[in-house]
């Protein structure tokens, strides 16, 4: 029986179910929120994105509709500054952009991790990027700086720091700051603000394919923001206000694109397959293949014919 059992479960790896959505371009000027409530209520949900196919269809229903300049798209980033040690108390939320160059400007979608520039002014940056850096030594509420002068990717700084000191930098006052610029002699040093990199879908599908285009996403205090492509910037995505009024694209899943999928299990053994809990098991290990492989909406159930079991699928796209 186990033979069997690990025969099927290999099998559900080379499976790969298309999610055929169709794409439709909604020509009312909107928020995030209200692009996202009218796709749910008329469609299935805002655009999401998981292949090169995929971002073309969306492109020909934009050139379709003849629309060029920027539309709403169900992507969106979470804006969570934290600090490496954790520190969340009074002064967790110091910060001291160079907000005369935009920053935060997160460009590419690809900048959370935070450097200390001239003038104590702070800029986002590439998280691979080499760099010397800012360790502390000593508790939260009794810092004592150390400037380290090797140039290093921020992970690395922080495992440097966590190794050698305390953490890295954690700054909290004006006067933190100061102390800090000048231990640096005033050069880009890391120091510990960063944020994790998450990108999510408003319909809840997993990130597996991106296609960012290559400038200024001004975050600014925004907590969330939101995502926009155009056929002008080649269908490449940015990040924009969720509050800024923009056409938008919803998608759907056509009835059409329902697939059946069989499995049909032979067991020397018809006693053993008739056991619910093995049946229950196998169901959900191929369940949780499936949901690995990034494929989701999928219903499974057993159907029992003369001699033989097999495991039905039935998924909308």
């Amino acid at each position: 029986m186990e033979r069997i059992l690990v025969g099927l479960l290999l099998l559900a790896g080379w499976f790969s179910l298309s999610t055929c959505r169709q794409y439709h371009f909604v020509n009312q000027s909107s928020t995030w929120s209200e692009a996202l409530t009218h796709c749910r209520q008329t469609y299935t949900d805002l655009a999401s994105i998981s292949s090169v196919d995929e971002n073309n269809e969306l492109k020909k229903t934009l050139n379709s509709a003849g629309h060029s300049s920027d539309v709403r798209i169900g992507l969106y980033n979470e804006v969570d500054w934290k600090w490496s040690d954790g520190f969340s108390s009074s002064g967790a939320d110091y910060r001291n952009w160079y907000t005369s160059a935009y920053d935060p400007d997160f460009i590419g979608a690809n900048q959370f991790c935070v450097n200390i520039y001239q003038n104590g002014l702070w800029l986002d940056t590439e998280c691979s990027s080499k760099l010397p850096f800012v360790c502390y030594i000593g508790t939260r509420l009794a810092r004592e700086f150390v400037f380290v002068n090797k140039s290093t990717d921020w992970r690395s700084a922080q495992k440097y720091c966590r190794e050698s000191y305390t953490d890295l930098a954690t700054v909290s006052t004006d006067a933190e700051n100061k102390k800090i610029n000048n231990l640096t002699n005033k050069t880009l040093a890391w120091i510990g603000l960063f944020r994790d990199k998450k990108f999510s879908w408003s319909d809840g599908s997993s990130f597996q394919f991106s296609s960012w285009d290559n400038v200024m996403n001004e975050i600014g205090s925004m907590r969330i923001i939101c995502g926009a492509t155009s056929v002008t910037r080649s269908v490449a995505w940015k990040f924009l206000s969720c509050e800024k009024k923009l056409p938008f694209v919803c998608y759907s899943l056509p009835p059409e694109a329902k697939q059946a999928m069989k499995m049909t299990i032979e067991s020397e053994d018809s006693v053993g397959l008739n056991n619910p809990a093995l049946k229950a098991n196998i169901l959900k290990k191929l369940q949780d293949r499936l949901e690995a492989k990034g494929v989701s909406g999928v219903s499974l159930e057993w159907t029992e014919q003369a001699g033989r079991k097999q495991a039905e699928g039935d998924k909308g796209g």
